[in-house]
């Protein structure tokens, strides 16, 4: 049997008599954005911390934060362009098999480039690299209101 959560997609079925109503794809300049913007801050605290151990080299934090992130980037790129989240007119279904219930979202916000589904049992749910991630959280809050 094959790992479903390979695919990166949603495999939850839906229940009797719920309707899919649309998916949501990662975006690819987003993701690079995303990785640019970690790259900047990860080299801006590789060399702070070397001159706040009183380094004479700190470019060299400048080097390995940018390493570090281009690393992570290519690593996960072709599996985070794969992820598909699936709205239905009862729950938002994520690749890795979770489900968040539209009755029980009790905050969708925005971060960055994503969309942050907060439910009231304490669980998060992180739709990242989103191409526009306002629309992403007006069409969730429709469903949650019932005006898909």
């Amino acid at each position: 049997m094959s790992d479903t959560r390979s695919v990166m997609v949603p495999a939850t079925e839906l229940e009797p008599g719920e309707r899919f109503v649309e998916s949501f794809h990662p975006d690819r300049p987003a993701y690079w954005r995303d990785h640019a913007w970690m790259a900047a801050g990860a080299m801006a605290l590789g060399m702070g911390a070397l001159s706040a151990i009183g380094n004479p080299h700190v470019w060299t934090g400048a080097v390995g934060g940018l390493a570090a992130i281009a690393v992570r980037a290519g690593y996960l790129a072709s599996d985070e362009m794969k992820a598909r989240w699936d709205l239905t007119d009862r729950s938002v279904l994520s690749p890795l098999g979770k489900q968040a219930w539209l009755r029980d979202i009790a905050r969708v916000r925005v971060l960055g480039s994503a969309v942050q589904l907060d439910t009231t049992r304490g669980d998060k749910h992180l739709m990242k690299y989103r191409a526009d991630r306002d629309a992403v959280r007006v069409r969730i809050e429709r469903a949650m209101a019932g005006t898909q």
